[in-house]
């Protein structure tokens, strides 16, 4: 963040906002809108904002995965067979019903 264009006033942001969302595409950076001087808003363009949401979803993964691994090393769970076979004999209401001709 480059503070000396990436924090704004409110007001500059309603009186100028064209520009300012140019600078958020271009840069891909978030501005800070601040009002009466006190940081109050974060805005950011979409593409930018996927990005974010992306790279969260990937961390939220990994610390997921490690935390599995971590209990499988530990002697916790179950394996992998098992898990299979309870998911099979678990009734799925997402699945249609089918016919029966």
């Amino acid at each position: 963040m480059d503070i000396s264009s990436d924090i704004k006033p409110l007001s500059s942001f309603k009186r100028d906002s064209v520009t300012l969302i140019g600078q958020l595409k271009q840069t891909g950076r978030p501005v800070v809108l601040t009002i009466n001087g006190k940081a109050e808003v974060v805005v950011q363009d979409a593409k930018s904002y996927q990005r974010m949401v992306e790279l969260v979803d990937r961390a939220e993964a990994v610390v997921g995965i490690r935390k599995g691994l971590a209990s499988m090393a530990r002697g916790e769970g179950i394996p992998a067979e098992k898990a299979f076979e309870k998911l099979r004999k678990r009734p799925n209401p997402s699945t249609p019903k089918r016919r029966e001709s």
